[in-house]
């Protein structure tokens, strides 16, 4: 279990930041409610390429291409 490798594929991180965004964007704009926490988190492990909790299930996303450090 290494919790400092990149275990987050480029579609993956897309992903995260829009989702992240759209949660985040929702908080301001209507639902004051928690869940912009959640959307911070996806945006910071969207932007850095790391989620801890792929890592304790043992969850790679990353295309073999980026895992060869072709892409």
């Amino acid at each position: 279990m290494d919790f400092f490798k990149n275990n987050v594929g480029k579609i993956d991180r897309i992903i995260r930041i829009v989702v992240g965004v759209i949660l985040v964007g929702n908080v301001f704009y209507a639902l004051q409610h928690p869940v912009g926490w959640l959307g911070v988190i996806l945006i910071v492990t969207g932007i850095v390429g790391k989620c801890p909790l792929y890592s304790i299930i043992g969850i790679n996303t990353k295309s073999l291409a980026e895992k060869a450090g072709i892409k």
